[in-house]
């Protein structure tokens, strides 16, 4: 069985990355431009409150783009639909329950997922503190 393939940024602070060894460059999808309203197929009120509340921080860590809408509304149903059996004193089938994080780690939504989600869109790049390091200082003209 082949090792799994280490992540990028672990070979960039190793000193192994290499440009021949990249992977193919991920899909920029269109972020939305405004937090975008429930819709209206959602099944019942723990659906839509899912929606109102996972909407807004997903817009605001630039995760939800244009095409991962449906995919969000499909979360919020399912967590709708979870919620009704809980309040009914039924538990959901394991598939529910496994659908449930399966979607959750697209999003970032779990504590190991949130390593793994990077943000779309083009975020403004941070000052490197470790840049200078190995460089002569600048001398003074």
């Amino acid at each position: 069985m082949p090792r799994p393939k280490k992540h990028h940024n672990l070979k960039v602070v190793q000193g192994t990355a290499r440009p021949d060894r990249d992977g193919p460059p991920l899909v920029d999808l269109p972020l939305v431009s405004d937090v975008p309203a429930p819709p209206d197929w959602l099944p019942n009120a723990h659906a839509i409150k899912e929606w109102n509340r996972l909407a807004p921080i997903l817009h605001a860590n630039k995760l939800l783009t244009e095409a991962g809408i449906s995919t969000l509304g499909q979360l919020c149903a399912l967590h709708g639909k979870i919620v009704q059996l809980y309040a009914a004193g039924e538990a959901p089938v394991a598939s529910m329950v496994a659908q449930l994080r399966g979607f959750s780690n697209d999003f970032g939504l779990t504590p190991v997922a949130q390593g793994k989600v990077r943000p779309n869109g083009n975020p403004e790049k941070p000052d490197n503190p470790f840049a200078a390091i190995g460089k002569p200082p600048a001398q003074k003209r």
